[in-house]
């Protein structure tokens, strides 16, 4: 087929050989199938921000680190180039996650290089090395819909561990090659630090995987995985084998608020003591100056 416009500075540099097909359109990218020497990659062409999908990239955007200061100014007042940086910034999140998450064991696809807002990254692969169907395409037996939703909550945990929320994760955003389940489409990765909505992105891609495979096996519908792994995260006890149980029972016991005082009139004793050891470490530092 032709090449794409996107794609011929990758061509002209060597990086691709030839465009062999389109492999889909999605909400913010368009992928290709792509000869690169002796192997078959994607090359996945981001959409300009005006043709995305995704209307609400602030909440994914929140903590994310930015090079200086002058851009996060130049990107909160929404200039021109502010604009561009954030588009680079929103591009090049899906690079940096798919590298942290393929070092954390989560099954991503590899990303090879960035160059020109083209990621080159591996073709997920069937077992007759045709392009892996995404898992709404694949009907799925009850035992099957069982171990693969056993085996994405257990991706979930494995990117929470390494800071990380897909934030959109669905049938739409999995593949099924002959090992199991694909992650993909990680441009909207939320840092779980530093994101105040991640717990709810972390529910909510849950609750759509239980969801999905609740069609297929009912009793998954009523499990709440979502809540037992944040507590887990949140708590510092979550790992990447956790056991986990799909039930969750809240805390109800009733607060010590004598206890919640004495600690905070701790806090604060603590607190008056730092200052004026800071007031006399700095009276005595001017009283050597006047010396």
């Amino acid at each position: 087929m032709r090449t794409p416009a996107r794609i011929e500075p990758l061509v002209a540099d060597g990086l691709v050989d030839g465009v062999i097909r389109q492999l889909m359109s999605g909400k913010e990218a368009m992928v290709y199938v792509v000869q690169c020497g002796d192997e078959v990659r994607c090359a996945k062409v981001y959409k300009e921000a005006n043709k995305r999908g995704f209307h609400t990239a602030v909440d994914y955007i929140e903590g994310r680190k930015v090079k200086n200061s002058r851009q996060a100014r130049a990107m909160a007042k929404g200039s021109r180039y502010g604009r561009q940086e954030q588009e680079a910034a929103w591009q090049h999140a899906e690079v940096d996650a798919l590298r942290r998450l393929a070092e954390a064991g989560v099954r991503v696809p590899t990303p090879y290089q960035f160059h020109e807002g083209v990621l080159l990254m591996e073709l997920v692969a069937d077992a007759d090395g045709e392009p892996a169907p995404r898992l709404n395409d694949v009907a799925l037996a009850p035992d099957e819909a069982r171990r693969f939703h056993a085996d994405l909550i257990r991706q979930v945990v494995r990117m929470l561990c390494a800071g990380i929320v897909h934030g959109d994760l669905s049938e739409y955003n999995v593949l099924l090659d002959e090992n199991g389940p694909v992650i993909i489409d990680l441009p909207q990765a939320v840092d779980a630090a530093a994101n105040q909505n991640a717990s709810a992105m972390l529910a909510r891609d849950v609750n759509n995987l239980a969801t999905y495979f609740g069609q297929f096996a009912p009793e998954l519908l009523e499990t709440h995985y979502a809540p037992e792994i944040w507590a887990l995260y949140e708590s510092g006890k979550l790992h990447p084998d956790s056991p986990l149980t799909g039930t969750w029972m809240p805390d109800d016991t009733p607060a010590d608020l004598d206890e919640v005082m004495q600690v905070i009139e701790a806090a604060k004793t603590e607190d008056a003591i730092r200052q004026a050891g800071r007031a006399a470490a700095a009276a005595e530092g001017k009283w050597q100056a006047e010396e």
